[in-house]
Formats: C-alpha cells, sequence, structure tokens
C-alpha cells in the first residue's frame, strides 16, 4: 500500500454529548482509532464520518488528508465522487412522480423510451450479439428501480457484449462527449444480458431511469434533482460535476493496484472529468457530494420523508422504498460474486437487512442504505433512530468491503443502549 511520511496532516476529532457513555466515550474513541488505523496503514489518505443517534450529531471524525501527493488535510466540506449513492437519491426522485400520478411502477418504460420497446436477450452469457432473442417481457419501472432489467455491464458482459459495454461506457457512464438520446440509442441496439426480472445486476438501470425521468418531466437529469431533491434539502454541494468555484475542494479518486497492492490516482482533480458539466449525467453513479450534504439525504429518509418542516417524499413511499421485494431465488444469484443477498433484500435503490444471523457482523433487522464505488456509505437504522455516513476515496482490493463493515461495527458497539 502507498503510504506517506506523515498520515497525521489533520488531527482526528469528534463531537457527542456530554454523557459518558456510548459515543461520548471510550466506545465513541474506539470509532475513531478504528478508522484512524486504516490512515495508518495507509490504505486511505483519510475519511470523514459523522453519526447522527436520536436527533442528535453526536460523532463527527475527520481524520487524515485528502490526498498522497499534497499536505492538505481532508476537511468536513471535502467534495467525493459518491458512486451508487447516486441511485438513491434518483430513486427518491422518481418516487416524487410515482406520488403525483405521472408514473407507476407497473408502466412500461418503453411509453418514454421506444429504444427498449421489443427488447432482445443473449441466449447464453457467451453468445454472439447476433443469437441474441425476443426478451419473455416487456421492461417495466419497477425493474429499472430494483435493478432487474438485464442490462449488462462491464461486471458481468462476456465476449461481444462485454467489447460492447466498453465502448459505450468508455470506462465510465457519465459521458462529456455524448447527449442522453445517443447513449439511450446505443444502449437500446445492445441485447441484455439477462431477461427482465431475473436478475439484480448493478448499473445501468437507474441511468435509464434518469433518460425516462428527463423526458417524462422535460427537465433535465440535473435540473429534475435539483428542483426535488437538493434544493429542498439543502444538498447545495451536490451536483454531476464540481463547478470552478468548488473544484479545489474536490479528492483525487484512487484505486488499488491488484499485483503491486499499491495505490495510484484515478481521477485527479486537475485534469478530472467531475470538474466538467457532463453531457449525459450518470443517474447510477455520477454524483459528487459532501459529507452534510448526504446526511441530510439520509436524514430525511430517517425521518419518513421530511426534513426540517419540508416534506420531500411521503411516509408511504419511504415504506415501499424500504421494503424487499427480491424473491429467494433472486436472492440466491450471486451479486459482485459472492452471496449479497444473504443477510438482505432490496427496496427500491436501497438495500434492505432482514436476517442478522447471516450477516456476520453487529447489525440489526431493518437496517437500510446503500454504498459507493471508492469507499463512500451509508446506513440508516429506524429502530435507533440512526444515521451513519461514511466518506473516503479509495476502490476495491483491501478497502471494499472491509471498511464498510468495520466502520458499521464500530457504530453500532459504540450506541449506548
Amino acid at each position: 500500500m502507498a503510504t506517506s511520511a506523515s498520515p497525521w496532516d489533520c488531527r482526528p476529532s469528534w463531537v457527542a454529548p456530554l454523557a459518558d457513555g456510548g459515543f461520548g466515550g471510550a466506545r465513541g474513541r474506539r470509532l475513531i482509532d478504528g478508522l484512524t488505523r486504516y490512515v495508518e496503514r495507509g490504505e486511505i489518505p483519510g475519511a470523514l464520518a459523522l453519526v447522527r443517534h436520536r436527533d442528535e450529531e453526536v460523532l463527527f471524525a475527520q481524520i487524515g488528508k485528502a490526498a498522497d501527493e499534497h499536505d492538505h488535510p481532508i476537511a468536513r466540506d471535502t467534495l467525493f465522487r459518491i458512486g451508487s449513492m447516486t441511485k438513491p437519491i434518483v430513486t427518491a426522485a422518481a418516487m416524487t412522480l410515482v406520488e403525483e400520478g405521472r408514473l407507476r411502477l407497473s408502466d412500461r418504460v418503453s411509453q418514454w423510451l421506444p429504444e427498449l420497446a421489443a427488447p432482445k436477450v443473449l441466449p447464453s452469457p457467451g453468445a454472439k450479439l447476433s443469437e441474441a432473442v425476443r426478451a419473455p417481457r416487456p421492461i417495466t419501472v419497477e425493474d429499472l428501480l430494483l435493478h432487474l432489467p438485464g442490462f449488462a455491464t462491464a461486471l458481468v458482459a462476456q465476449g461481444d457484449l462485454g467489447q460492447a459495454v466498453q465502448v459505450l461506457t468508455a470506462g465510465l457512464a457519465q459521458r462529456a462527449d455524448m447527449e442522453p438520446d445517443a447513449w439511450m440509442k446505443a444502449l437500446g441496439e445492445l441485447p441484455l444480458a439477462r431477461a427482465p426480472g431475473e436478475e439484480v445486476i448493478n448499473g445501468f438501470a437507474t441511468d435509464v431511469l434518469g433518460v425516462l425521468l428527463s423526458r417524462l418531466t422535460g427537465k433535465s437529469l440535473p435540473d429534475l434533482l435539483k428542483s426535488r431533491i437538493l434544493d429542498p434539502l439543502g444538498m447545495a454541494d451536490t451536483d454531476f460535476w464540481a463547478p470552478p468555484e468548488k473544484a479545489g475542494r474536490l479528492c483525487p479518486a484512487y484505486v488499488v493496484q491488484w499485483l503491486s497492492g499499491k495505490r495510484k490516482v484515478v481521477d485527479d482533480p486537475a485534469n478530472s472529468a467531475f470538474t466538467r458539466q457532463p453531457a449525459f449525467p450518470s443517474g447510477s453513479g455520477g454524483l459528487v457530494s459532501s459529507l452534510d450534504d448526504y446526511t441530510a439525504f439520509g436524514r430525511m429518509m430517517l425521518n419518513g420523508g421530511e426534513l426540517d418542516g419540508r416534506r420531500v417524499l411521503s411516509r408511504a413511499s419511504v415504506r415501499l422504498m424500504t421494503t424487499n421485494f427480491l424473491t429467494p431465488e433472486q436472492r440466491a444469484l450471486p451479486f459482485f460474486g459472492y452471496p449479497y443477498w444473504a443477510d438482505r433484500g432490496l427496496g427500491l435503490g436501497l438495500y434492505v437487512l432482514d436476517d442478522l444471523s447471516r450477516h456476520r457482523g453487529l447489525g440489526r433487522e431493518g437496517q437500510y442504505g446503500w454504498g459507493g464505488a471508492f469507499a463512500t456509505t451509508w446506513f440508516n437504522d429506524p429502530a435507533e433512530n440512526l444515521t451513519a455516513v461514511l466518506m473516503t476515496q479509495v476502490a476495491f482490493a483491501a478497502v471494499i468491503p472491509n471498511i464498510r463493515a468495520d466502520f458499521e461495527t464500530l457504530v453500532y458497539q459504540a450506541i449506548d443502549a
């Protein structure tokens, strides 16, 4: 792992209520120390964490640096690429249209996306594109919300389809050189990797949902999210890019190289695609956000759709989003190569923990949330009235899912029951 000469450019800090127990005592310090060890081992340059418990901010951790390459400390207003944590926000925007009666989960997406009016599917993973057959049923809005339409991604696509997907994404679904209509046309010309409703595939479903929402409302996806979710929640630092006045707050993004185990920059703020307004904003993973902004979204969900007197969603929508939709057969299928659904189901844009005996860690049934590719993570626990958010910037290898699991354990052990 890459290390720096001095990982302590910003001493860890926290705020807590005056009580001696829980987050305000030794167990809160244990959480800080656990995250600090990730910096000391050189696995991440730095991290931010925030925990709210019973309507109070009980812990804020600010540890390490924003980057390996300079001595700037990570700060509370540092901006992060939140990857798949974009999905719950786009899903919430879709639910506002469901509430208005303008969208139904049962609707065929072809009403707004004629590119998907007659989808085809490969008969086997390695089949040639020419061997695709008509899909057994249409794609619905519910399929998009549950990542079940069958679109291939680089993680599952093989052979000719895999090569075509690589061309479509050019390494990132969010494109600077392709408008949404052109992207949708290109995707619609490709067969599905799985039949609609068959298997959860993380990726293009929420990208397609974003195009659908834009066509339905006549607004761009950024404008739609801003008016329906971001502005009502005061999420002023969340967008599909960091404009010039905020670009200096965007930290680098890293991956860990599999062979060497060393960390390398994969997105430098000096020439980042996230400092330029995209032509195609990715509903699956394109948002940049901050610790406090995402915490506001988490609080809104925890409060049943309302934050500080402003209602964004109905309680009924939040209940639906946090209800498992997957069948036992779907949960038995691997996700990211391992039995991800053994302990949890899938709601609308969110996982929902429902089998603590198979969780193999601290937690609570009823917990829900989502994570992002660069090790960002968020979860709510309604029974504990708890919201927890972790922000860092290193993908894969030693960091995911270890740091997520450790963060969850450290949060739960600190709860002062």
